[in-house]
């Protein structure tokens, strides 16, 4: 039986192309497989076939698991204290092994075991056409649609298929068998049964790769598409950049009478594409990524990575665009939280604004509102620009000599060192376990300690927008923030 089974092993790895090894390692699954149905319960069983002899051994295996992780399959684990009685040298994640009868080859039948061998020839083989698949450096999987498969499209591409999500389609888009279609390769799935390859039609990147392929100045290195945004089958954005100061990036991505964006829109359902210059002055690039809408002016905050747009009546609804669709995708095509507002209400926020600086200017300075007004009519809106802006541009204001700049810049100061032991004592007075939560850097955990949030429930108890107000984060990071403050809720009621 042993000489049978080394003539089937060559026999098969002649006629499959593959290694003896693979074919060697698909025996031992399936020589493991029928010992663990032969014992039952949820064994572990290790079996070792000799390559030049054909016989084999079998073993059956306890995973060594910490005594704090109890047994969760008795059937095939050992608690570490218990194992270490016998071997001392044992140590978590390591396999105690005991050998045990081996099944002959002819107690599970040639035809059974042929089966679980070519099951495994043919795991081989997919592996290896991906694997050649993946070495070429496609980013667009062109095929034909073969089948539907629970909601999902799975296209083929001569001998490798490629799986399309419903999730991952343009909407509307109808998609019929042996239909052609393209689609770029958002990832693969090496654990999932069937088609590993991960396809979508309304990533970013698809349209990216596209123009890529229409448009062969990105090839030759002289345009560069620097990010996409895309409502699938409705509106997208590119910004685009030129490394050649002889080539437009817009007109050249455009091309002669609109064909190379008429290409991509035909391929993307219609899609409407607008093309944006990218600009490394992040407010030239909001500017460029909300046209057609004329912005009127524009304040940069850094420090909450937002700005706000100050637009006029007729331009309000043209930059916002139908259900918010163009200032959601300028956002996401430009990184930056993006406040759309006429000039009267720019105007009440920049009076909210004067007047919260002239409050902190009274009453931190010990000034007159006169003063105050003064040094916001300078662009001062900070203690600290007071503190330490370079003496000579404060003694450049009207009316400010070196003893009276001096003083200010003293009281600034002194009182930024009295707020900053103030908050560190607030700080203090946080919880560890608030401290200590992932994701919490030490400024929002100084922000949370000043508006009052100093344990973990405290933060649980909050609202996303509530947490957004409070630190300034991204509404989507508050939320996530906030359910790992609940984590420990539903740990406690499990």
């Amino acid at each position: 039986m042993n000489r049978e089974m080394l003539m089937l092993v060559d026999a098969i790895s002649r006629e499959k192309n593959v290694e003896r090894d693979v074919v060697f390692g698909a025996v031992e699954a399936a020589l493991a497989s029928a010992t663990k149905r032969l014992i039952g319960g949820e064994v572990d069983i290790r079996v070792a076939v000799d390559r030049d002899t054909g016989e084999h051994e079998t073993f059956r295996r306890w995973l060594v698991v910490p005594d704090s992780a109890g047994l969760q399959n008795p059937d095939a684990e050992e608690l570490l204290s218990d194992a270490i009685e016998d071997i001392p040298e044992l140590e978590e994640g390591d396999f105690i092994e005991k050998a045990i009868e081996s099944v002959p080859i002819g107690r599970i039948g040639a035809q059974a075991a042929k089966q679980v061998i070519l099951q495994k020839i043919r795991d081989a083989e997919r592996e290896q056409l991906l694997n050649e698949f993946l070495s070429r450096g496609d980013k667009i999987f062109v095929g034909t649609v073969k089948r539907l498969d629970k909601g999902d499209i799975i296209v083929e591409s001569g001998r490798v298929e490629g799986r399309l999500k419903r999730g991952e389609m343009i909407p509307k888009e109808n998609l019929r068998s042996g239909d052609r279609v393209r689609a770029y390769i958002a990832g693969v799935d090496p654990t999932a049964r069937g088609a590993q390859i991960m396809l979508s039609r309304s990533a970013p990147g698809f349209m990216i790769e596209l123009f890529g392929q229409e448009v062969p100045e990105i090839e030759q290195g002289l345009l560069e598409i620097k990010n996409a945004a895309r409502d699938p089958g409705s509106r997208a954005k590119i910004a685009v950049v030129s490394y050649d100061k002889r080539v437009d990036p817009i007109g050249t991505c455009v091309g002669v009478r609109g064909s190379r964006v008429t290409a991509v829109t035909n391929e993307l359902a219609g899609e409407r594409v607008d093309i944006v210059l990218w600009s490394e002055d992040p407010a030239q690039f909001v500017i460029g990524a909300l046209a057609p809408a004329n912005v009127q002016s524009i304040v940069v905050d850094e420090e909450r990575h937002a700005m706000d747009v100050v637009v006029d009546e007729e331009n309000l609804a043209i930059a916002i665009g139908r259900g918010g669709q163009n200032v959601r995708l300028a956002s996401e095509l430009t990184g930056w939280r993006i406040n759309i507002m006429t000039a009267e209400e720019s105007a009440a926020k920049q009076a909210e604004e004067s007047d919260s600086v002239r409050k902190l200017f009274v009453d931190k300075l010990d000034v007159d509102e006169e003063v105050a007004d003064i040094l916001i009519a300078e662009g001062f809106a900070s203690l600290e620009e007071v503190a330490y802006v370079p003496l000579q541009e404060m003694l450049e204001i009207e009316g400010f000599d070196e003893d009276t700049v001096g003083e200010l810049r003293n009281r600034a100061k002194d009182a930024l060192l009295t707020m900053e032991i103030v908050r560190e004592e607030k700080v203090e007075a946080v919880s560890q376990d608030l401290r200590d939560l992932e994701g919490l850097t030490p400024a929002w955990i100084a922000k949370l300690a000043d508006a009052g949030i100093a344990t973990r429930d405290d933060l649980a108890d909050l609202a996303g927008d509530e947490l957004v107000e409070i630190t300034g984060m991204e509404a989507e990071a508050a939320q996530a923030l906030i359910m790992k403050a609940r984590a420990h809720w539903f740990e406690n009621n499990a």
